[in-house]
């Protein structure tokens, strides 16, 4: 049995194609059970610490295909990661702590902007200016009741009930 998982998976760095095929294969299933794991947000909001949860992944199984590390040991090393990126997404979940994804932050209400709001995360108004034109297609803000940074980086649009 041992033989037969050798000869289909190989050992170290002198794969055949049938063997990184093999590796491609059985990569691709783990990762489909790591992407579960994790939830589909760490894959659907590409907040910036979700992204530490897909480049690692990414890195992490791709030497696993290649050979350039023991096929196992990276597979491990590839749960580890989803139940470190598991852990503090369940406790973010309920909280507000420093560590968590940051809140929304109002950026700009009627007729101001809120430079304390807006110095943190580092958005300018020429930001807000833009949202605003992508948003709702005027360069002007006078519809404009409120610009809110999410916690996505996407900046929100609110306006006046016409």
């Amino acid at each position: 049995m041992a033989n037969a998982i050798f000869v289909l998976f190989g050992e170290g760095r002198n794969l055949d194609p049938l063997q990184m095929a093999m590796r491609s294969i059985a990569v691709f299933l783990i990762a489909l059970v790591l992407i579960r794991v994790s939830g589909r947000r760490s894959f659907g909001q590409r907040l910036p610490f979700d992204s530490v949860l897909v480049i690692l992944l990414g890195a992490t199984l791709s030497r696993a295909i290649v050979g350039a590390s023991p096929f196992v040991a990276t597979l491990v090393a590839s749960f580890a990661i989803v139940a470190c990126w598991r852990g503090p997404a369940c406790a973010r979940a309920g909280s507000s702590g420093w560590w968590a994804a940051s809140n929304a932050r109002c950026s700009a209400t009627v007729g101001a902007f809120n430079a304390r709001e807006m110095d943190a995360p580092l958005i300018t108004r020429t930001d807000v200016h833009e949202s605003v034109r992508q948003k709702t297609g005027s360069r002007s803000l006078d519809n404009v009741t409120a610009a809110i940074l999410e916690r996505n980086g996407d900046v929100s649009v609110i306006r006046e009930n016409a």
